[in-house]
């Protein structure tokens, strides 16, 4: 949009797509590990995208970013713009829901729980994983696409690892077992962090400690206590 006036429809169909396939690119190296060796490459390519980004000036500006970022024709107004947003994120949660209770996504469930014994059942585990990979990118690339045209400018420090950390914080918060976990960890993440700036600049050592405290104290998250609260009471009576 900004550097080669493509209407948006066409952008933002081009950003999923985009994202999918950058997906695919990192996935492809990326499920071929495990655990801690996985987490070190996905951020060590984090690091790259983020150093390409901040020295291509003539394509993204470089450290001074993408200025002037403006709404659509159709979407000329911040309500309007918020309606369509609001939109997206309802379909989007539809068509993750159907993913999720889907065979394929109950495949997924299964890896996550014990990938060996699904690989021995004769599963493509990494072939199931690289799917998950390419459509989490999808998804992923349509949420910057909207931040994007909100914020009304896109700058290196978006694809610095720290955002990385603070999307695994929010899954983390909210619940990695539940659907609506990392929903419910994002909307806790963002409002603390609004809250917190307001008072303080250490937000960082905020999270930080937020994150220390949850996996001592609340390896389920925000859903899974809830969940487990309630069965609780249900015992008790």
């Amino acid at each position: 949009m900004k550097k080669a006036s493509v209407a948006f429809p066409f952008a933002f169909v081009a950003a999923g797509i985009s994202g999918a396939l950058g997906a695919l690119i990192i996935g492809f190296f990326c499920v071929r590990l495990t655990q801690i060796y996985f987490s070190m490459l996905t951020l060590a390519f984090s690091q790259i995208v983020w150093a390409v980004v901040f020295k291509w000036n003539s394509l993204t500006g470089g450290d001074t970013g993408l200025i002037g970022i403006n709404f659509p024709q159709f979407l000329d107004s911040s309500t309007r713009f918020y309606y369509f947003t609001l939109g997206v994120v309802v379909v989007s949660l539809f068509i993750m829901r159907r993913i999720v209770d889907s065979p394929f996504g109950r495949m997924l469930t299964t890896i996550r729980e014990n990938p060996e014994r699904t690989e021995f059942i004769g599963i493509n585990v990494k072939l199931f994983q690289l799917i998950a990979f390419m459509i989490s990118g999808a998804f992923a690339a349509f949420s910057g696409a909207l931040f994007g045209i909100f914020n009304h400018s896109l700058f290196p420090d978006l694809l610095y690892w720290p955002q990385s950390a603070e999307v695994l914080i929010m899954s983390l918060l909210g619940g990695i077992y539940s659907f609506f976990g990392p929903f419910v960890g994002a909307a806790l993440i963002l409002y603390l962090r609004m809250v917190v700036t307001s008072y303080t600049q250490y937000w960082p050592l905020i999270m930080g400690t937020i994150l220390a405290l949850l996996l001592f104290f609340f390896p389920g998250g925000v859903v899974g206590f809830l969940k487990n609260w309630r069965i609780f009471n249900r015992g008790a009576r």
